[in-house]
């Protein structure tokens, strides 16, 4: 069992900045990597960065620049760095733990509540 809290979005105004955050708890050395998704009305929900328990991390090219995904071992948390901020970034972000087998199968994925990130003037 793995639980994600997450903290942070909010209401921005375009070029401006925010930083999210997603602690977890419960059975968490289980984790292989954590990312933010975001999903927009009328929308799928799209991966925006990833980060391994190695360190390894990836950011769609939709945001390449302006978002950064980093943790915190000693509090638990994964952050996303949000900056340059457009409008189009406007979406309900989520955090997710994923668990995965010796060869990559995904085996679980746990997902926190969501936090909605608004970008307008």
């Amino acid at each position: 069992q793995v639980q994600l809290v997450e903290s942070g979005g909010g209401l921005v105004q375009p070029g401006g900045s925010l930083r999210l955050s997603c602690a977890a708890s419960g059975s968490i050395f289980s984790i292989y990597a954590m990312g933010w998704y975001r999903q927009a009305p009328g929308k799928q929900r799209e991966l925006v960065a990833q980060i391994t328990t190695a360190g390894s991390t990836s950011v769609a090219d939709s945001v390449k620049g302006r978002f950064t995904i980093s943790r915190d071992n000693a509090k638990n948390t994964v952050y996303l760095q949000m900056n340059s901020l457009k409008p189009e970034d406007t979406a309900v972000y989520y955090c997710k733990a994923e668990l995965t087998d010796i060869v990559g199968n995904v085996l679980h994925n746990y997902w926190g509540q969501g936090t909605q990130v608004t970008v307008s003037s």
